[in-house]
């Protein structure tokens, strides 16, 4: 791993164009070799895309994995390269709300597309914040990865899952924004089954019930790779009126219909290789190979 990060840090000098061209051609060496994640990735698209040719799906999936081999090394931008550096490569539109920020607690929605890491460092150039952090299994890894999240700002607070919601509430009242990801399967404990292009996904009702509880707004944000190589573009949407005044599976609907818009925008960058549809309803069939 300090040999992977040495290669990591020796790249992130090389001129973006370069670094993403040869983390390309890592993604697509992923394709073939990481036959499991293709599958996956095959199958939600089959499930979500019916009506797509199977050539189409699978040109999608090889260019989801392009995608995310490019995120993987042009994550070593944020690790070390200079502000000035990153923000010339960020696009932001229309701007960060820092006033939303200032005026109250804030919760951004933040979906799972390849360019995740984007969102954050913006966030945090210019304010505090906050989310929830898995713990990676290495721990040379894990320290490195929390230091990349954490160096734009000195109050940056990576919750674990098991702590639970108090101390996310606890910085919300301090107008400490919070970064949510809402759109993974964590089973059917604080979820709703409803549509996520036409198939019944367990989806996470805490984004509502969190807004709800603190009075905070749900502010949706998305990064997507600039074309030609030029960098990322991190796009703030407007702040959801009158969504914690839906109940919890109609929220949970509202947010993957918004979801599913943003997708059909740019369908590759979206991370088609987790498992969506891992818990399902029950008398349905499991629709991965070890389900």
């Amino acid at each position: 791993m300090r040999f992977f990060l040495f290669i990591l840090w020796l790249l992130h000098w090389l001129p973006l164009p370069i670094l993403g061209r040869l983390g390309k051609g890592l993604g697509t060496a992923s394709y073939y070799l990481m036959k499991r994640r293709r599958h996956i990735a095959l199958t939600n698209l089959r499930l979500c895309f019916p009506d797509m040719s199977e050539q189409e799906r699978r040109r999608i999936a090889l260019q989801h994995f392009q995608g995310y081999g490019r995120s993987i090394l042009e994550r070593g931008i944020l690790w070390w390269s200079s502000v000035e550096r990153i923000k010339k490569l960020i696009q932001i539109e229309p701007a960060v709300p820092f006033d939303e920020i200032q005026a109250g607690p804030v919760i951004f929605l933040c979906p799972h597309f390849v360019c995740l890491e984007m969102p954050g460092a913006v966030i945090t150039m210019g304010s505090p914040g906050c989310s929830i952090y898995t713990q990676q299994k290495n721990r040379i890894f894990d320290e490195m990865l929390r230091k990349g999240r954490m160096r734009f700002h000195e109050t940056v607070l990576l919750f674990s899952r098991s702590q639970g919601i108090k101390p996310i509430i606890r910085a919300l009242h301090k107008n400490i924004p919070f970064l949510m990801l809402p759109d993974m399967d964590f089973g059917s404990r604080d979820a709703e089954f409803v549509p996520f292009f036409g198939q019944l996904a367990a989806t996470l009702v805490a984004p509502s019930r969190l807004a709800a509880a603190t009075h905070a707004k749900v502010i949706p944000v998305i990064a997507t790779f600039l074309p030609d190589y030029k960098g990322w573009k991190v796009t703030f949407y407007p702040a959801w009126e009158h969504f914690t005044e839906l109940d919890a599976k109609t929220a949970a609907k509202y947010m993957n219909e918004f979801i599913e818009q943003r997708i059909l925008e740019t369908p590759s960058e979206y991370l088609w290789t987790h498992r969506r549809f891992k818990t399902r309803p029950e008398g349905y069939p499991g629709v991965y190979p070890d389900d």
